[in-house]
């Protein structure tokens, strides 16, 4: 009889061992399946990825609809392994001022990540967009480049006309033209919004892993940027352009800050040298390495794709301000 109460007691210390860590964390908590990354395919057809962490088992999340800011949003609930939050900004600078936060609710239905985002307007009905997910691939190891092969230089740009490039937007004013050899963007477009009237372009091809070089022209206080896989937006201002540091010149901008400004003026030609291996990336501008094989965790603001698993283009924002470029060539690497 001692034996068997023993045996239970065992028993049950073992049990409250193994539940114990859960029992730490803070509840609400997030599903262990759900933290993480993940790429958004929405029925709107907005590109868009959240992600999910904890911090002392506080939930956090993250959500990105196409230019829109990321967060963190505030949690509202987590009930049966979902999730309710606002994706409410501290400032409300929104067209669509006086309309309700976006709510949305997301959680794991047969290990697929699936939810809803529920927009109301000032005036009007509620919305539902519904939505479903693809996890980000686990970040990598920082490559040695000095071992990465890369292929043969191919011109994505032949001087001529547009071959091989297409606006991404085909509904919006095509400011792009080949004139004196020059890829030019066209607008009248001069402030620094987000999104305008004119397209963005982008490549026909998509690409993975790659070396990318090319000169871009960009007039004081004008704004374009170049994204590499269309998720990851290298910055194109001038020098002494309002936007710096994690926004400037050199940047992946909003993500990662180059160690040193080294544009130039506006209305000079500058090149850029990027490298983009195993989710990490190289800055060389105007001959100097500002970012060192950094690891880019999501994809920026504007991005048109949004799975970091799958290839993607070479998009140049076109719906900015104008902007020239010239001798545009990729190097893919070789696997």
């Amino acid at each position: 009889m001692h034996k068997i109460l023993l045996l239970l007691t065992l028993s049950a210390a073992s049990l409250s061992a193994q539940v114990a860590p859960e029992r730490e964390r803070k509840a609400p908590y997030i599903p262990r399946a759900m933290l993480g990354g993940w790429s958004l395919t929405l029925d709107s057809g907005e590109p868009a990825w959240m992600r999910f962490e904890e911090n002392e088992g506080t939930p956090i999340v993250y959500m990105r609809l196409h230019v829109g800011p990321d967060g963190p949003w505030e949690v509202q609930e987590v009930r049966d392994g979902r999730l309710t939050f606002v994706m409410k900004r501290n400032r409300d600078r929104r067209k669509d001022a006086g309309a309700a936060p976006p709510v949305v609710e997301v959680g794991l239905t047969n290990g697929n990540l699936q939810g809803t985002l529920v927009r109301t307007p000032k005036d009007g009905a509620p919305t539902t967009t519904h939505f479903n997910g693809v996890p980000f691939p686990a970040m990598p190891e920082a490559p040695d480049l000095a071992k990465v092969r890369f292929g043969h230089p191919v011109a994505l740009f032949n001087g001529k006309d547009l071959t091989g490039w297409r606006p991404h937007e085909p509904n919006k004013i095509n400011g792009w033209s080949v004139k004196e050899g020059l890829l030019v963007n066209e607008t009248p477009k001069t402030d620094f919004s987000a999104t305008g009237a004119y397209a963005n372009l982008r490549t026909d091809g998509e690409f993975e892993d790659f070396w990318l070089h090319l000169e871009f022209l960009v007039e004081a206080k004008r704004n374009s940027g170049v994204y590499l896989r269309g998720m990851y937006e290298a910055q194109v201002v001038d020098r002494d352009s309002p936007m710096q540091g994690i926004q400037g010149v050199g940047a992946i901008f909003g993500l990662i800050e180059p160690s040193v400004n080294a544009g130039k003026v506006g209305g000079e030609w500058q090149t850029y040298d990027l490298t983009l291996v195993d989710q990490h990336v190289t800055v060389v501008l105007n001959g100097v390495k500002v970012i060192d094989n950094q690891p880019v965790r999501n994809p920026t603001g504007g991005a048109v794709h949004t799975d970091p698993g799958a290839p993607g283009p070479i998009h140049l924002q076109g719906d900015h301000t104008a902007v020239k470029y010239r001798n545009i060539y990729l190097a893919p690497v070789v696997k």
